[in-house]
């Protein structure tokens, strides 16, 4: 049974385990999903000043780039702490649930939906999300929407260099079984999307040309394991910059979607 509330845990994690604001400029696999979500966006946006509802925004990270594009944006997130956060990005902000938006009908141009996913592992409540991401989209309107992959936290845990130790492949197997991570240690409650999944669920919706993309390409650990395992920075290098490019030459070869840490599936409400 679905249920409007937030999970606790994820409350607890975004408030007080975790500070969401840093986690895309403080390393080098972060950034990398900042540059490639921006131009992946970039190249779907209408022209500015179209009206962009941020839901699931946390605090601020996409939108303050937006309202620097020029875009009206509205922010809508579940943490107080985050509507707190994102007041300084120029964006109006709002407490609320991606389940139950307080927008009216055919109002925006865009919906994002950069978080909401992953932290709703009931079906139920991922469709009734969309649904709500329909309901206040014009006809014609954007629909980007993000996910996990299903094999991230192999990956993250094998540049950790901890996947071989008891507990971690225990709990990593347990998420590749399932999909769905309960929230008990590390990160908070999740589920994990296969690109053919996510682009499914989204047409399912009533979205059209619905397309799946891979946000930080097959080498993305690459930058994790290096930065990890010698404290240094590899943001600004010439790993990164490959790593960023692999990111951009993968995008014509579906099968390489498994590989990518987070996957974005666009889509538009029917005219």
């Amino acid at each position: 049974m679905t249920s409007l509330e937030v999970t606790p845990e994820i409350v607890r994690f975004y408030s007080e385990a975790v500070d969401e604001a840093d986690r895309l400029s403080s390393t080098a696999d972060g950034h990398l999903e900042m540059v490639r979500t921006q131009e992946l966006l970039r190249r779907h946006l209408p022209s500015a000043p179209a009206r962009v509802l941020d839901v699931g925004g946390g605090p601020g990270t996409h939108a303050r780039w937006l309202v620097e594009d020029g875009y009206a944006v509205h922010l809508v997130d579940p943490i107080p702490r985050h509507v707190e956060q994102a007041r300084s990005t120029g964006a109006t902000v709002e407490l609320g649930d991606a389940r139950h938006l307080t927008a009216d009908a055919g109002s925006y141009d865009v919906v994002l939906m950069l978080g909401p996913m992953y932290h709703l592992p009931e079906r139920a409540d991922r469709d009734r999300a969309l649904a709500e991401a329909r309901r206040v989209l014009k006809p014609g309107g954007l629909l980007a929407v993000a996910g996990i992959n299903r094999y991230a936290s192999l990956f993250e845990h094998a540049a950790y260099a901890h996947l071989h130790e008891e507990p971690m492949r225990e709990s990593i197997g347990a998420i590749l079984a399932t999909r769905i991570h309960d929230g008990k240690k590390a990160f908070t409650t999740a589920y994990f999307h296969s690109g053919e999944q996510l682009r499914d669920e989204v047409a399912a919706a009533g979205f059209v040309g619905a397309a799946v993309f891979g946000i930080e390409g097959p080498a993305w650990s690459l930058l994790a394991a290096a930065e990890r395992n010698t404290g240094q920075s590899f943001r600004e290098s010439p790993l990164f910059e490959s790593v960023l490019t692999a990111a951009r030459m993968a995008e014509p070869y579906p099968e390489l979607l498994a590989a990518s840490s987070h996957l974005l599936a666009v889509g538009r409400r029917q005219e």
